[in-house]
């Protein structure tokens, strides 16, 4: 008895304690609800901004490679790379970031806002980040895909690298400015070589 008492103790302090040599990673839940997404939420508030409060999120996406994070309007999520866990500061500058991108949408409503225009630059300094760059600087690796498909125009018959191929007719822009004037043409399709 005394034996499977010990046990019992054993495993609930096991469970309850992470190990210590393991790294953790940011604190996230099972439902993507994270400090982050009630720290969006704070900074939201504080803007006066209660319709976008009560939709945002913030979630971790372990399959970003190159990208710090996301901003997705249609379901007011931000999105941010695990990485940023080994740069101070990056979380909150990137949280910031995105979250601009939320902050000038919601304002604009139905207008059309250009993706780091005048409108995300003047959410981006509500938000505490006055001289924000549109792209970081992080030293994260990036990948080299080599372009498999070659397109060539029966026109000037210039080549056009691709990673991945055209879903739709493409015509020369060149070609279609000089003979065209600038607009689609069949006779200028580019055609698939390889």
């Amino acid at each position: 008895m005394m034996q499977l008492d010990f046990l019992t103790k054993l495993v609930a302090r096991v469970r309850r304690e992470p190990p210590a040599s393991a790294p953790q990673p940011p604190i996230v839940s099972k439902g993507g609800d994270t400090v982050l997404t009630a720290q969006a939420r704070e900074l939201l508030r504080e803007l006066n901004c209660a319709g976008l409060v009560a939709r945002v999120t913030v979630r971790w996406n372990s399959r970003m490679r190159t990208t710090a994070g996301l901003a997705n309007y249609q379901h007011s999520l931000v999105t941010l790379n695990p990485k940023l866990a080994q740069f101070d500061a990056e979380i909150n500058k990137t949280l910031r970031h995105e979250l601009a991108h939320l902050l000038a949408h919601h304002r604009a409503g139905r207008r059309r806002t250009a993706p780091h225009g005048a409108e995300w630059k003047q959410a981006c300094r509500d938000l505490g980040l006055p001289d924000e760059k549109r792209c970081h600087d992080l030293p994260l690796p990036r990948r080299k895909v080599a372009p498999k498909h070659i397109y060539q125009c029966p026109g000037c018959r210039i080549d056009i690298h691709r990673v991945k191929p055209f879903r739709r007719k493409v015509a020369c822009l060149a070609c279609c400015r000089a003979h065209s004037r600038g607009r689609y043409d069949d006779k200028f399709r580019l055609v698939k070589t390889k």
